[in-house]
């Protein structure tokens, strides 16, 4: 999620890299990676991903640039359709990603990328962005980095789950359960090792803060 001022979650920076005439040619534009996967052309009709081996070894080469940018590298793909391919890198950090900061990060891959060939020789379109709003939490950071956020929890035992996140430590996280039927918000203690699978929940309306605050000093008193 974008938490410092800047674009909306998803926001991306897109270098598009052909050969002419032994030349490389970039065109930046913005890109939504919010949108539905069957939303874009590239995903989930007639697509091929890389291998494990060009997974890795493109994950070596960039990850250390975008550690010395602060950052983290959550997500790394590469999409092909036919002879159209797509490099998709995603970033992150405690205090989240602005355009600027997606811009440099982007540039940099992109001047790394045409000292090596990775890619190989053929045309390929470069996009770095942010998580989407609807993000998997798979680490411990994106746990932390989701406190006061609504979250769908798919536990080891198979209950589902939706709870907001009020804090997170080594071990788990504390969780405040909605109450339904006009019922009072409750506590709840998760542990990362009862939860098999969680992703960040979309909020058009979203409660206001005090309601948290009173469960954490009730919690406490």
């Amino acid at each position: 999620m974008i938490t410092v001022p800047g674009p909306p979650p998803g926001t991306t920076q897109r270098h598009r890299r052909a050969r002419v005439d032994g030349n490389t040619l970039r065109d930046r534009i913005p890109f939504d990676l919010t949108r539905a996967p069957s939303h874009n052309s590239t995903r989930g009709r007639g697509v091929t991903r890389m291998s494990t081996t060009q997974s890795e070894r493109l994950r070596a080469l960039l990850e250390p640039l975008v550690a010395s940018q602060g950052l983290d590298l959550e997500e790394i793909a590469v999409d092909s359709v036919g002879r159209k391919r797509v490099l998709r890198v995603v970033v992150d950090s405690d205090t989240g990603a602005d355009l600027d900061r997606i811009a440099d990060v982007s540039r940099a891959l992109s001047a790394k990328l045409d000292e090596t060939d990775a890619m190989g020789e053929g045309e390929y379109t470069l996009e770095v962005g942010t998580p989407g709003a609807e993000r998997e939490l798979t680490e411990h950071r994106h746990y932390v980095r989701a406190v006061g956020r609504l979250v769908r929890f798919r536990l080891t035992g198979g209950e589902d789950l939706v709870a907001r996140i009020l804090t997170v430590d080594d071990d788990g996280a504390d969780l405040e359960v909605p109450g339904v039927k006009g019922r009072k918000a409750t506590a709840r203690r998760l542990a990362f090792d009862d939860i098999a699978k969680a992703r960040v929940q979309v909020e058009f309306n979203r409660k206001d803060t005090q309601d948290h605050k009173d469960l954490q000093e009730e919690e406490e008193a």
